[in-house]
């Protein structure tokens, strides 16, 4: 019941107004997802390459932390050139858009309809609806970008997905190198186990976002990166000899 009300409370002409006018939230879930569980699974990747290879922990670290932060800046990088190319390309369209209304208004105006047309509109309700959109400029071309081109509006901002791929890469993924940092005893040992149990846990926490089961999610996250880690692990053995051990 008190959900309900809640609900209720969320969904009155005022509130429902007040959630419209400030636009659609922005998620930064992927890039962190992106970042965390990349980080977790190239740099258990590494330890268990060198591990299978019977390399010192002088040389996971080496190699695990000069991974950790030029990969986790890479990922970043590129990350930041993606969603900011995303917002170069809505803007390009936009003013294509405006171009277009500008030189031919019959043209865009037929297409409007026709987008009105197909969600069901006819009659004197689709001639209303197109009068209503073709008659302010800006809710004409964010009609074009979402319904036309299936673009949204406000996409998230490059630097904060880029740094949210960053910190999570350098989070998460210092958790597989930190018994070796910490010269605990059977340092692989404590990096699998604390890896694993991370895989599972970014998974299961997933699942407050999405529409499925905390354990499920979990399972699924700590499959992918546990089977990533293994074949790592395999390398390693096959190509011991190259290393001389």
């Amino acid at each position: 019941m008190a959900d309900r009300k809640k609900l209720k409370a969320s969904h009155t002409p005022e509130a429902v107004r007040r959630r419209l006018e400030g636009g659609a939230e922005v998620s930064y879930l992927r890039d962190f997802l992106y970042g965390a569980i990349d980080g977790a699974v190239t740099t258990f990747a590494i330890v268990s390459g060198v591990a299978g290879a019977g390399l010192s922990s002088a040389v996971v670290l080496i190699l695990g932390l000069a991974n950790l932060f030029a990969d986790g800046f890479s990922m970043a990088a590129s990350n930041f050139t993606g969603v900011r190319a995303e917002r170069q390309m809505r803007n390009r369209l936009r003013q294509m858009e405006e171009e277009h209304i500008e030189a031919y208004p019959e043209g865009e105006t037929e297409e409007i309809r026709e987008i009105f047309r197909q969600k069901g509109f006819t009659g004197d309700d689709l001639e209303r609806a197109v009068g209503i959109i073709t008659s302010n400029r800006k809710r004409w071309v964010d009609t074009m970008l979402t319904e036309e081109h299936g673009l949204p509006l406000n996409g998230p901002s490059p630097l904060r997905a880029a740094l949210a791929t960053f910190l999570a890469f350098v989070a998460i993924g210092f958790v597989p190198l930190a018994p070796f940092v910490f010269n605990a005893s059977e340092p692989y040992i404590w990096s699998t186990g604390a890896t694993l149990l991370v895989f599972f846990a970014v998974g299961a926490w997933k699942s407050r976002f999405i529409v499925e089961g905390w354990f499920v999610s979990g399972l699924e996250t700590l499959a992918l990166g546990g089977g990533a880690a293994g074949v790592a692990y395999g390398i390693g053995v096959l190509l011991r000899d190259l290393a001389g051990v």
